[in-house]
């Protein structure tokens, strides 16, 4: 896996938009949902001048897996849409604190574009780490962010110490809490 990381205006077009339609593809599959053929794309209102992206390439160049990182101190999706996953607390306002969002690690070139295990993807352990790193450098300590229970396996095959902020609680039909993941 080849890591791309990038800040949000720094993809030439051609490059942000095919990344737009990975991530459309991607979370269709991942909903099951049949991915859409005609150029659609997912973007939100979180994919602003503070963002940086971590791409998963791999040996041919194709999109693989993609992440969304975004400080706290900026608008993010788990204080914008998701605040009551954070069990009554305040959401985190730091420049310490990153959420990690839009993960995504389906292989829509090489299968039929089906989610993959995320718990034994090497391309999602491999994002996530990468991911990870790239907040790090940005200066968090911690990753907070909107999670499944297959994301969870998965910090955990990936050897975080991820903690829920509380319970999970039913979002369309999915089981979703706030995680913090420490960055060490």
């Amino acid at each position: 896996m080849q890591r791309v990381t990038c800040f949000h205006d720094s993809f030439p077009h051609a490059v942000a938009w095919e990344l737009a339609r990975y991530r459309h593809r991607a979370f269709a599959a991942r909903r099951g949902r049949r991915p859409p053929h005609n150029g659609a794309q997912d973007s939100d209102p979180f994919d602003h001048d503070d963002a940086w992206y971590v791409v998963a390439l791999d040996e041919d160049g194709h999109i693989d897996g993609w992440a969304r990182l975004l400080p706290t101190t900026a608008p993010y999706l788990l204080a914008g849409r998701f605040p009551q996953l954070l069990n009554g607390l305040a959401p985190p306002c730091s420049p310490e604190v990153w959420e990690l969002s839009r993960f995504a690690a389906v292989d829509l070139e090489h299968t039929a574009a089906t989610p993959l295990d995320a718990s034994a993807s090497p391309i999602a352990m491999g994002l996530l780490r990468a991911a990870v790193a790239t907040a790090a450098e940005q200066g968090a300590k911690h990753v907070i962010t909107v999670s499944t229970l297959s994301i969870e396996r998965l910090l955990r095959h990936a050897g975080f110490r991820s903690h829920r902020t509380g319970p999970p609680v039913i979002v369309e039909g999915r089981a979703l809490f706030a995680c913090w993941i420490p960055v060490v």
